[in-house]
């Protein structure tokens, strides 16, 4: 699936999608702690790649970090620049990123590849190593589970991944993982993050 497809389907959802995730009150309390730890430990620029409605970047925003929204989609970007005008927002695919080598110190990317075919996977990462300065640090969360096993997300096929392969994967791209998270919600998809930085 490119990204003409993933961008199709949000833009149909889109304004349902923020209307249901687009705050970070809505998001786990657990999830807020990570993302706030990883970034209070950057100094200096950083993106949400995949920042979808734009919640957590305006998060970080707020707790001072210097962090711009990229997104594919150009309704979520609309209405982020709408619900947050302080905050830089565009339009732009993560496979290709509008920053010169080795110019940023941080990556979020929360939930954001979990569309991505996992033959593309490599290509993400590697953009994300390439934007990155020396020791920048990326954020990654994904669902947990059988690698590469593609399932019906609400919006579009997504894919899980487990923490021993993506951590393969992110080795491979130049990154060292420092950190693994995991969490079972009841009822619900289990969860993974992961914390790297650039060799």
């Amino acid at each position: 699936m490119g990204n003409e497809s993933i961008r199709a389907a949000y833009r149909a959802r889109a304004a349902e999608y923020t209307r249901i995730l687009g705050s970070v009150e809505d998001m786990h309390e657990l999830d807020q702690q990570l993302i706030r730890r990883w970034a209070a430990g950057i100094d200096g620029q950083m993106i949400d790649a995949g920042c979808g409605p734009g919640h957590w970047t305006n998060y970080l925003h707020q707790q001072d970090s210097t962090i711009e929204g990229i997104d594919l989609v150009p309704e979520f970007i609309e209405s982020a620049r709408t619900r947050f005008p302080d905050v830089p927002f565009r339009v732009g695919s993560f496979h290709e990123l509008y920053f010169p080598d080795k110019t940023l110190q941080g990556v979020l990317a929360w939930y954001s590849l979990i569309h991505i075919p996992p033959n593309e996977m490599p290509v993400a990462l590697k953009e994300f190593a390439r934007v990155l300065g020396p020791r920048g640090k990326l954020l990654l969360g994904f669902f947990d589970g059988p690698p590469c096993a593609p399932f019906q997300h609400a919006v579009t096929t997504a894919y899980y991944w487990s923490t021993e392969r993506m951590g393969h994967l992110l080795t491979k791209a130049g990154f060292d993982v420092l950190e693994v998270d995991t969490r079972q919600d009841a009822g619900k998809r289990a969860h993974a993050a992961i914390t790297a930085t650039v060799r």
